[in-house]
């Protein structure tokens, strides 16, 4: 029988927990729900996208979002922050400096890869910048249950955001991981990447979540910590990186 969350067009992962992968560039958004709020992972590409966001979680939920936690600063993760106004928006430290400063690269960021040119200015004129700032760890309180926040890069870029959501009846752990981690296609290694830095991004991801945990990519299929772990060896001999001990 299908569940609340998979009639509306969402993958459940777990008790309180699903996401959804975007037409258009396949970017992961990911939704936890506790007792006194919910959380979005990431926005979508567009106003547009944020706002239909917003109205089928509600749907499935019957309250609103309360926090928006933002895995990295690319326009497809970011830019339907704006549809979720009064909410609380998390990142990871200097990601609001960076959004007050590069909005113009970000705008043509969007327009390059295939957003409409007026959405893509409305989207970064609203743009939201982050309000709570995540230097290494914090923990969001959502009623009857706990998220973890963790500063986990540099990696793909100087700002990637991990989100931990702790299993309940004995389900596993669910980390999201932004596009640190990719499973529809290779690694994006884009201009504002620190490819040296990234196997340690990944052993940080991995030291977070452990063995046992599903791992939520930013584009593609959830994996496990092996798939993780053999991207952070490809990515290491690609880079010229020592492996893991």
């Amino acid at each position: 029988m299908r569940t609340a969350w998979e009639e509306a067009g969402w993958e459940r992962l777990g008790d309180g927990v699903a996401r959804r992968r975007m037409a258009g560039w396949d970017e992961t958004v990911g939704v936890i729900a506790g007792s006194a709020g919910v959380m979005i992972v990431d926005t979508g590409a567009t106003l547009r996208d944020g706002a239909d966001l917003r109205r089928s979680i509600r749907g499935v939920l019957g309250r609103e979002v309360t926090h928006v936690a933002l895995t990295h600063p690319h326009f497809d993760h970011v830019l339907g922050t704006a549809a979720f106004s009064g909410v609380a928006v998390f990142g990871a430290a200097g990601l609001a400096e960076l959004f007050r400063r590069d909005k113009d690269a970000l705008r043509h960021d969007a327009v390059r890869h295939g957003v409409d040119r007026d959405a893509a200015a409305e989207a970064t004129d609203l743009l939201v910048v982050p309000h709570h700032h995540v230097h290494g760890q914090l923990t969001v309180e959502l009623g009857d249950r706990q998220v973890l926040l963790a500063n986990v890069g540099p990696g793909h870029t100087a700002h990637d955001l991990a989100v931990l959501v702790p299993g309940r009846h004995g389900e596993a752990e669910i980390v999201f991981c932004g596009d640190l981690v990719e499973e529809s296609g290779e690694p994006n290694a884009g201009p504002d990447a620190l490819p040296r830095q990234w196997p340690a991004a990944l052993d940080r991801l991995l030291a977070l979540g452990g063995d046992d945990a599903r791992y939520v990519p930013g584009h593609g299929a959830v994996v496990d910590a092996a798939f993780v772990r053999a991207q952070r060896d490809a990515l290491a001999a690609r880079y010229g990186v020592p492996p893991s001990s």
